[in-house]
């Protein structure tokens, strides 16, 4: 019998990057691979490794501590842990190799841990890039990649400039380029440099879908020069996708209870936070907004405080009669729940494709980055959704909740959405865009 090939996998220990990564390992092992995940200490997906039975987890001597990350700052600290995990990396690969014999195939590693590559490149082993978010934000990358710091400052104190549409990018304008509240300018413009090179990588892997994004991709296909795989989403052909975190599942059973369509499901990430002031005016917005509401507030969500038990007395009394709250929802179950009609949500691109899997429309309320350029994308390019900006009152958060379940206007960004719903189901099913990409790329790795 011929030996399983491996495929090493190397996700950013982050719960946005691990998710889409564990995904596509399972659609790999269900192809016959073998997986290996290798990690720093911090943040392990081992820990939930009875969601990846047959999964080999390695842990890599951490070259940087997790306590770094806050001194130094997510961009610094990503540039100093690629300079810093070369050489760990080498040795996790050498000994692989003479454990189990000459049997890995393929290197598939975060477009953020691209110190991945000069292993690959000693060992002579195919790598290919993988990248969690949207073809728009690696596009954007890409042009961020190109500007000059300084020169881009004083450009964009222009108003015309803030508002010029990049070239052949429609929506996408100057101003949307996700670099702000990243860190000092010239550090993201050299980590989107060192992101965009791909080195010796022999294609890259985006978790989107072709029918979503057709415009950046094609973009893309003519930048990269290697071959782009748009294969997502993830969720949907990885199954059942499973959670790396406990969820709370008596929310169900609350849904089962409310009328179709008439929830309104809040969940801003596993790394939004707001302010006590925030959360006060929201549960005051979505009490008045009179629709039943399933909101999830994680510990550590709300600035100060330990958890919703440090919240005033008012703000439970407000919640018990038409709300339910848990620290962590089955997120993909509860928006193809019948009783779903919205999804308050702070735009992550797992979340998006959740939302839009199950053809749920959305309210924006994006903290930072790509996703504020999800939600121009929702609001914008699919009419799936809004922006809610500014600060939140519970009166703009009642009109924005009435205006989503309630109005014709949120009746057509539904159907809408259940449309797009209906063209992911048809790309990961045989014959679709996304399966294809998979069969290519398993027909690729299986030649190596």
């Amino acid at each position: 019998m011929e030996a399983k090939r491996r495929i090493v996998l190397v996700p950013v220990p982050a719960q946005g990057h691990v998710t889409p990564m564990m995904q596509l390992g399972k659609a790999l092992y269900s192809e016959g691979f073998s997986i290996t995940v290798v990690e720093g200490h911090f943040n392990q997906v081992s820990s939930s490794s009875q969601h990846f039975p047959g999964f080999q987890f390695v842990t890599i001597k951490e070259s940087l501590p997790e306590s770094e990350f806050e001194r130094l700052g997510g961009i610094e600290f990503m540039i100093k842990l690629n300079k810093t995990s070369e050489a760990s990396f080498k040795d996790c690969i050498s000994q692989l190799l003479q454990q189990q014999g000459n049997d890995i195939a393929c290197i598939i590693y975060d477009e953020f841990m691209y110190f991945c590559g000069a292993a690959a490149k000693e060992f002579k082993l195919p790598s290919v890039i993988f990248n969690s978010t949207s073809a728009t934000n690696q596009v954007s990358r890409y042009v961020v990649g190109k500007l000059n710091a300084e020169k881009f400052l004083v450009d964009m104190e222009d108003p015309e400039m803030q508002d010029k549409v990049v070239e052949n990018l429609y929506p996408l304008r100057y101003k949307d380029l996700p670099i702000s509240e990243m860190g000092p300018l010239d550090r993201v413009f050299e980590l989107c440099r060192e992101v965009g090179n791909k080195r010796t990588a022999s294609g890259v892997i985006i978790n989107t879908v072709s029918c979503l994004e057709s415009s950046s991709l094609s973009w893309l296909q003519q930048e990269v020069r290697i071959p782009v795989s748009p294969l997502g989403p993830l969720h949907m052909t990885a199954s059942p996708p499973s959670s790396l975190l406990e969820e709370d599942r008596s929310c169900i059973e609350w849904l089962n209870k409310q009328k179709p369509r008439s929830v309104i499901y809040i969940s801003v990430g596993t790394l939004g936070q707001m302010e006590t002031k925030e959360v006060l005016e929201m549960a005051w917005g979505l009490c008045n907004s009179n629709q039943p509401f399933l909101w999830v507030i994680r510990a550590g969500s709300i600035l100060g405080i330990n958890g919703i038990d440090s919240l005033p007395d008012e703000f439970n009394k407000m919640v018990s009669e038409r709300g339910y709250i848990v620290k962590r929802a089955p997120q993909i179950e509860v928006l193809g729940h019948p009783a779903v009609g919205g999804f308050w949500s702070h735009c992550g691109w797992n979340s998006t494709l959740e939302s839009i899997g199950e053809g749920v429309p959305m309210i924006c309320r994006p903290f930072h980055g790509e996703q504020k350029l999800n939600a121009m994308y929702i609001e914008r390019v699919w009419r799936i959704g809004f922006q809610v900006e500014g600060k939140v009152d519970r009166g703009e958060v009642e009109k924005a909740v009435k205006r989503l379940i309630v109005d014709d206007e949120g009746a057509g960004m539904r159907e809408r959405a259940l449309v797009l719903k209906e063209k992911l189901k048809a790309s990961v099913k045989n014959g679709g865009a996304s399966y294809d990409a998979l069969n290519e790329l398993v027909k690729y790795l299986k030649t190596k």
